[in-house]
């Protein structure tokens, strides 16, 4: 690719058409794993302290599930980049089927099946699409970040990183224009609408991303990739910077990922937000999150991506800190604000530093590895909150501020291992 300097490195058909992508995806993101599937939750299954963390448990378990499956298929991903060399049908693909999974999700919450185990049966239907829904839509995030290098070059690739995740945030903006039709207590109603711009914001890439195909690597048996990763841990003194970072990974994604899933509940819960107010909150942390991308992107060129991940760790840790202890509405204000600038400037980080730690015939490999380990975190994480709140349900908020406490052991473990990873 040719160089370019100044701005000029931004406006190019192929990183447009590329950045849209994560515009398109996290209006699906903000809207469904944030805010309107979380209220929905809240809105069926809790009602008071105890139901409160009953519902956080149903909501924990729902992401779990769906990274579970994410944990037993990203390894045949790679595969498939590196046999394939293409990556932009599979992101169209997967994308789609979350497009239409969410899209069901709208049709179905309103109708009435009877109940089921206390709870209407629609609300089961709807949290099985939601999970699926939400592994399709993650499973395109792979195939998307291994799209970054063919866009780039190695001088201009974190700022086009933190370029792609400030665009991304910018969708959230846009996707809650969803709220105001949104009927009182009635969250469901944001399902279809959020498919819909799911939709036409995905569009660009199907039309304007023309797609240079990689070199393609000699073929093997489907289920290698599970050999692989097996292969490849194996491996871990030739590869031990990057390993480290994947522990480094699974435990900040953790939190990350749980913390993200939880934050509507428990500001509505447990600080006292209502629907609107937790959705000003919401705009202010995605500001952040803008902010923190585009900054962090210029931070990991300047001072290398191993750096910028731990000063990302330690703004975690602070928030998660914040919002344990926050009692009242403006502590969790600035809780808000300090997870928007780690949470945006998370992707920017790790997936450059990925990009620098893989040699360039496994980066496929490595990015199925990356995802593998963030997805298995994923799992835990919620797991973990989810059990929490169910375990000490009868002792009301304190549940909730124990399960989020707990977030910040997994921080702190991922900095000490960051702190071993060789310069």
């Amino acid at each position: 690719m040719q160089k370019k300097h100044g701005w000029s490195v931004f406006f190019t058909l192929p990183v447009l058409s590329w950045a849209l992508y994560d515009f398109a995806n996290t209006i699906f993101s903000s809207n469904m794993t944030t805010i309107f599937f979380p209220f929905y939750v809240q809105e069926i299954a809790g009602g008071d302290e105890r139901l409160d963390q009953i519902a956080s448990t149903f909501l924990s378990y729902a992401n779990a599930v769906s990274s579970f499956f994410l944990v037993l298929f990203s390894p045949l991903f790679g595969v498939w980049i590196d046999q394939s060399g293409r990556k932009k049908r599979f992101v169209m693909a997967f994308a789609f089927a979350a497009i239409v999974l969410t899209a069901l999700m709208g049709l179905i919450a309103p109708r009435n099946f009877g109940d089921f185990g206390g709870l209407p049966a629609s609300f089961t239907f709807v949290v099985i699409l939601f999970v699926a829904a939400k592994f399709f839509y993650q499973s395109s995030l792979i195939f998307y970040d291994a799209m970054l290098p063919d866009i780039s070059t190695k001088d201009t690739m974190s700022v086009l990183s933190g370029f792609g995740v400030a665009v991304g945030y910018m969708g959230t903006l846009v996707g809650l224009t969803v709220y105001p039709l949104v009927s009182d207590g009635e969250y469901a109603d944001a399902f279809l609408p959020t498919a819909l711009l799911f939709f036409i914001f995905t569009m660009p890439m199907l039309f304007f991303y023309k797609e240079t195909p990689g070199p393609v690597l000699e073929k093997r048996p489907f289920f290698s990739g599970y050999r692989d990763v097996w292969a490849t841990f194996k491996d871990m003194k030739q590869y031990r910077p990057i390993f480290l970072f994947m522990i480094v990974y699974f435990f900040i994604n953790d939190a990350i990922a749980t913390a993200i899933a939880m934050m509507a509940v428990y500001a509505k819960a447990i600080v006292g937000f209502t629907s609107g107010e937790f959705i000003l909150l919401y705009l202010v942390s995605t500001v952040s999150s803008i902010i923190g991308s585009f900054i962090f992107g210029y931070v990991t060129r300047a001072f290398g991506a191993k750096r910028a991940v731990f000063h990302v760790g330690i703004i975690l840790f602070v928030a998660l800190l914040l919002g344990t202890l926050a009692v009242n509405q403006p502590m969790f204000w600035v809780t808000g604000s300090l997870f928007g600038i780690a949470l945006g400037a998370v992707w920017v980080t790790s997936r450059v530093f990925i990009i620098e730690l893989s040699p360039e015939d496994k980066r496929g490999q490595f990015f199925g590895l990356f995802a593998f380990s963030g997805k298995l975190s994923a799992i835990v994480g919620p797991l973990m909150y989810g059990t929490i709140t169910l375990v000490l349900a009868d002792y009301g908020d304190i549940a909730s501020r124990t399960a989020l406490a707990s977030l910040m052991l997994f921080v702190l473990i991922g900095l000490l291992v960051h702190r071993k990873i060789p310069a």
